[in-house]
C-alpha cells in the first residue's frame, strides 16, 4: 500500500503532530510519536497536541475522497472507488463488513460521524494487536516478533515469508514496521477476528454452573495440532465434575422445587433440606448426582466434534468465527450433543426423584422405565429442552460479548487480558443472564420428564403443561427452584475454576 492513506489521514506528520500515531495511548485526536524521533532510552516520547479543529479537518478532507458522489455518506461503491485512488485495494466482502461494522443506523452507509466512530474504534483494536506483537516494546515489529506470534496462533512461516510481510507495510525501508505504518495499512481493513483478544476471552471451557448448554470455546489450530484442545476439554470435564458433585444437593432441591412445590405446597431451601434427610439420610441429598457427572464426557466430546463439522459445512475458512456464526453452529451443536444423551437426563431427573429402595442404581432404574413406559420414555420433555437452548446459548453469548467489548472499549490500554476476577465475572454473568432466559423451559422439562412418577397425575403436552402452570400458580409458577439454581452459580464457578487450573497443570496444559 502506498503512503497516500497516511498522508491524507495525518497531514502534520512533519510537524510532530498527528492524529491518533501514540500506541501507548492516543486515539484518533490523541497526541503522535514520531518515529524519526523516538530514541532508544525514550520509545514513549510525544510531541505536542493537534488543534481540534485542524483534526476534524483532516477527517473530514479523508471523508470526502472517500464520498465520491459527493451524498455525505460512504457507501461501498464510494470505499472502492475512493480507496483505489488512494493506492488501497481490497476486496467487496471486506468492504461490506467495514460498512457494516460502523453502519449505527442501517442505512447502508456511513455518514461522518459514524466513519470517526468507526475509525477510533478500528484504531484501538489495532493498538492492542501492535502491542501484543511489539514483544521487545520498542515501538517497532521486527521479522522475528511476527514469526513468533504467527506460531503462537498454529502458523508456521518462514523467515523470507515473515519479511514479505513486512515489506507490504513497510515505507521506509528499514525493514521494521513502526505504529504509523502498521495503522495506516490495517486502519480501512476489518480485521475483525482479533487473535490476542480471542485467545484471552474464553470462558466456555472453565465454566460448569449444571446446564450444558453454552457456545463451546474457539481453539487455535496450535492447540489442535499440539493435542492441547483435549487437554483443555478434560480440564474442563474433570472441573464440571467436581463443581456439580460439591452443589449437587442445590441442584437436587432444584428438581424437589420444580416438579412438587406450588401455591399450595410452598417448598422453602431449608424445608426442602431437612425433607430430604428425613426421606433419605444425608446420603440421599447427592441423588442423581452420579448421572449427572458421567455425561459430562461424552456430551462434551460430541459438542466438540459437531461444532468442529458445522464450521466446515457453513464453509468458513477463517480460524475463528463471527458471532452470529458461532451462535448458530454452537447452538446446532449443542442440539446434536444433547439429542445423544437426552435419556441420560430422564435418568438424573428420576434418579434425584426417587424414594429409598426404589431404584438399585442407574441401570435398574433405566429397566423399569423401559419396562413400564417404553423407548419413547427417555425422550419425555426434549421439545423444550431443545427449545431451550437458543435463548440460553443465544443471550451467553451475546451478554458475554457485550461485556467483553465493554471492558475492552473501557480499560483495555496496555493488554487485551481481561485477568481471571473480570473473566470469571462476565462468563458467571453472561450464563446467569441465558439460564434465566430459557428456565421456564427447563421447568416444563423436568416437570414432563417427571410426569411419570406422580401416580394418577395428568400426562399433558409442553404447550398444555405451560398452560396449566400459569392457570393454577402464575407465572412464578414457571421459576419454581430458581433460588437453589442461582445459590449454586458462585460456587459452582468458583469450584470448578479451581479445579481447572490445577488440572490444566497437571495435564501439562500451557497456558498463555
Amino acid at each position: 500500500m502506498t503512503s497516500l492513506l497516511g498522508d491524507v489521514f495525518c497531514q502534520c506528520r512533519a510537524a510532530g503532530t498527528h492524529p491518533g500515531d501514540d500506541p501507548g495511548g492516543g486515539g484518533v485526536g490523541e497526541p503522535y510519536t514520531d518515529p524519526q524521533q523516538l530514541t532508544p532510552s525514550d520509545p514513549n516520547q510525544s510531541c505536542d497536541r493537534c488543534d481540534g479543529a485542524e483534526q476534524e479537518h483532516r477527517l473530514k478532507v479523508l471523508f470526502q475522497i472517500l464520498d465520491v458522489n459527493g451524498d455525505g455518506g460512504i457507501c461501498v461503491n464510494d470505499l472502492t472507488i475512493g480507496l483505489k485512488k488512494l493506492g488501497v485495494h481490497r476486496t467487496e466482502h471486506e468492504l461490506m463488513k467495514i460498512v457494516k461494522a460502523g453502519d449505527k443506523d442501517l442505512d447502508g452507509q456511513l455518514d461522518f460521524e459514524e466513519f470517526v466512530h468507526y475509525l477510533r474504534d478500528h484504531e484501538k483494536k489495532l493498538r492492542l494487536v501492535f502491542k501484543s506483537l511489539d514483544r521487545k516494546n520498542d515501538g517497532r515489529i521486527d521479522s522475528q516478533e511476527i514469526m513468533q506470534s504467527l506460531r503462537d496462533l498454529g502458523v508456521h512461516i518462514s523467515e523470507e515469508q515473515a519479511e514479505k510481510i513486512l515489506k507490504s507495510m513497510d515505507k521506509n525501508g528499514t525493514m521494521t514496521i513502526d505504529w504509523n505504518e502498521w495503522r495506516d495499512y490495517h486502519l480501512l481493513h476489518p480485521a475483525g477476528n482479533i487473535p490476542e483478544i480471542i485467545l484471552y476471552w474464553k470462558h466456555s471451557t472453565i465454566l460448569d454452573v449444571g446446564e450444558c448448554l453454552m457456545v463451546p470455546d474457539e481453539f487455535t489450530a496450535e492447540e489442535k495440532n499440539t493435542g492441547m484442545w483435549w487437554r483443555h476439554l478434560v480440564a474442563g470435564g474433570g472441573a464440571g465434575g467436581v463443581s456439580r458433585t460439591c452443589t449437587a444437593p442445590l441442584d437436587r432441591l432444584k428438581v424437589l422445587m420444580q416438579v412438587h412445590a406450588s401455591k399450595s405446597n410452598s417448598m422453602q431451601i431449608a424445608g426442602g433440606f431437612s425433607q430430604m434427610i428425613r426421606e433419605g439420610g444425608v446420603r440421599s441429598l447427592w441423588r442423581g448426582n452420579g448421572i449427572n457427572v458421567i455425561k459430562i464426557a461424552p456430551e462434551t466430546a460430541i459438542k466438540f466434534m459437531a461444532y468442529e463439522q458445522i464450521k466446515r459445512l457453513i464453509g468458513s475458512n477463517q480460524e475463528t468465527l463471527g458471532i452470529a456464526e458461532r451462535l448458530v453452529a454452537g447452538s446446532l451443536a449443542g442440539a446434536i450433543a444433547q439429542s445423544s444423551i437426552y435419556p441420560m437426563e430422564v435418568l438424573k431427573t428420576r434418579l434425584a426423584l426417587r424414594k429409598t429402595g426404589q431404584y438399585s442404581g442407574i441401570s435398574d432404574c433405566a429397566r423399569h422405565i423401559f419396562q413400564k413406559e417404553g423407548a419413547t420414555a427417555f425422550y419425555k420433555g426434549y421439545v423444550p429442552n431443545m427449545l431451550g437452548i437458543i435463548p440460553y446459548a443465544g443471550i451467553d453469548l451475546a451478554v458475554y460479548e457485550t461485556l467483553k467489548n465493554w471492558w475492552l472499549q473501557r480499560y483495555a490500554t496496555d493488554s487485551a487480558d481481561p485477568g481471571v476476577f473480570v473473566l470469571l465475572a462476565c462468563g458467571t454473568t453472561s450464563s446467569t443472564c441465558g439460564q434465566l432466559a430459557s428456565y421456564p423451559l427447563a421447568l416444563v422439562r423436568t416437570r414432563m420428564q417427571a410426569q411419570a412418577t406422580q401416580e394418577g397425575g395428568p400426562q399433558m403436552s409442553m404447550t398444555g403443561l405451560f398452560r396449566h402452570i400459569v392457570r393454577t400458580e402464575g407465572a412464578t409458577g414457571l421459576y419454581r427452584g430458581l433460588a437453589p439454581n442461582f445459590m449454586k452459580v458462585i460456587p459452582s464457578v468458583s469450584i470448578s475454576y479451581v479445579v481447572y487450573e490445577y488440572l490444566k497443570i497437571t495435564l501439562g496444559v500451557q497456558s498463555k
